[in-house]
């Protein structure tokens, strides 16, 4: 009794207002929840947001003309983008330049490069995951 007292003067309650919330409270729908999942350890927290794809994930296609053009594709791995280079249009010497040139930036940002087609190479930065393998085995056993 003394508690509702104290409780009635430090935030009073109109009985309109406690009509009001019961009537609230029988008009409400019970909303099903999905069951929460929680890692079982620190390690499997740390997996689990390593393998999402970022929502701002972004991929840039590039066929350059001149070893110059290699350092626009390193300026869009910097920012977190994946690039497709298709190397066909340039000389054998400047493409193997440019592939040298695009594996020490990779390297650098801790990323992966690979050959995904003759003369196409892919190179992620960190935060991009590539899952699958491409054969580029020809059937002419």
């Amino acid at each position: 009794m003394a508690f509702e007292k104290l409780k009635n003067f430090i935030a009073p309650v109109d009985e309109d207002d406690e009509e009001y919330e019961e009537e609230e409270e029988e008009v409400k729908v019970p909303v099903q929840q999905q069951p929460v999942t929680k890692p079982v350890s620190t390690y499997e927290s740390q997996k689990t947001t390593v393998n999402r794809i970022p929502t701002d994930a972004q991929m840039v296609l590039f066929e350059p003309r001149s070893f110059e053009e290699a350092e626009e594709i390193a300026r869009h791995l910097k920012q977190r983008r994946a690039c497709v280079v298709n190397l066909h249009r340039l000389q054998r010497e400047y493409a193997q330049r440019t592939i040298d040139f695009l594996t020490g930036v990779v390297f650098a940002l801790d990323g992966t490069i690979q050959k995904i087609g003759h003369n196409v190479i892919l190179c992620t930065p960190k935060s991009v995951s590539v899952d699958g393998v491409i054969s580029l085995d020809s059937d002419d056993d």
